[in-house]
């Protein structure tokens, strides 16, 4: 008995014995696949009747540590109830591991998100004319298009954007790095910024590889992006407690309530290491950007 098969069972009873519509389907399936993942990538070898509430516990907290919100985990917990009540009835299960969890148990401490409109609006609340801006901009665009933390953000070199193929090489944490995809719209504005503001600033030579530059020609502080932000975001209307943190946050979320891969979303993030030489040759990370383009409302 394994994962595949009893998704396809599932599958079939959800369009026959539920008589779903092809959407509902597809997002009934998406919960039990980042189940099934999330088990994967914590390396617990089990089978569907093997699941016991304490995985769907840590699954629960896992995606909350991605920046799910509090409705987004209540759907996926009622598409997992659903899963495994079709276990129930077609497997004899005897144990359901979802009865006993009323629901997410962390809004509390659930950092704010931003829906890709709210995105929209702070990043159009910036006004271009001001040199100031234009930097900002390309930076926002960056941190919603690849989900870098602000220290990435603040230390990403010029030579770590390869606009050929549409990927940033990230320094993470443990001074490891990765490789993360970037859409067009971030690169066109990393570009316009390049061109028009930062060719004109008077560089400290020791920070002339940085992207990110302050009028003095040294690299921004995290409290300078995370003022830069706040400012936008009550400008903009939004009523929310929102820092650099949150758009990372956001593109996580935006990613996985869209359809994309628990494991691409996780390595995106910062959970894969590879080396400069891999840039150009590294074959699986193309599945890396296939689900940027397939899932992020900005490769839209």
């Amino acid at each position: 008995m394994n994962w595949s098969t009893i998704i396809k069972e599932y599958s079939g009873y959800l369009k026959i014995e539920k008589s779903l519509a092809a959407n509902s389907v597809e997002a009934y399936l998406h919960d039990v696949h980042l189940l099934n993942q999330f088990l994967d990538i914590r390396q617990y070898h089990i089978n569907p009747m093997q699941v016991e509430r304490l995985h769907i516990e840590e699954f629960l907290a896992y995606i909350y540590d991605l920046g799910l919100n509090e409705r987004s985990q209540a759907r996926i917990l009622s598409g997992l109830r659903s899963f495994f009540g079709f276990m129930k009835l077609e497997y004899q299960l005897e144990n359901d591991p979802t009865t006993l969890i009323e629901g997410p148990k962390l809004k509390k401490k659930l950092p704010d998100t931003l829906s890709f409109e709210e995105i929209e609006q702070i990043i159009g609340a910036l006004d271009l004319s001001k040199n100031e801006n234009v930097r900002n901009k390309a930076m926002l665009e960056t941190l919603y298009s690849s989900g870098l933390r602000v220290s990435e953000l603040i230390s990403l070199r010029i030579s770590g954007v390869y606009e050929d193929i549409g990927f940033l090489r990230v320094i993470g944490k443990g001074n490891k790095e990765r490789l993360v995809p970037i859409g067009s719209e971030a690169l066109k504005h990393i570009a316009i910024y390049k061109d028009t503001i930062r060719r004109h600033l008077r560089i400290v030579p020791q920070y002339s590889d940085i992207l990110f530059l302050n009028r003095r020609g040294a690299p921004l502080s995290r409290v300078m992006v995370f003022t830069i932000i706040k400012n936008l975001t009550a400008l903009a209307g939004i009523h929310k407690s929102i820092s650099p943190h949150t758009f990372r946050h956001s593109f996580a979320s935006h990613l996985i309530m869209g359809g994309a891969d628990l494991r691409a979303v996780q390595q995106m993030l910062g959970h894969a290491s590879i080396t400069t030489t891999e840039i150009y040759t590294h074959v699986d990370q193309g599945y890396l950007r296939d689900a940027m383009i397939q899932f992020h409302p900005r490769f839209k």
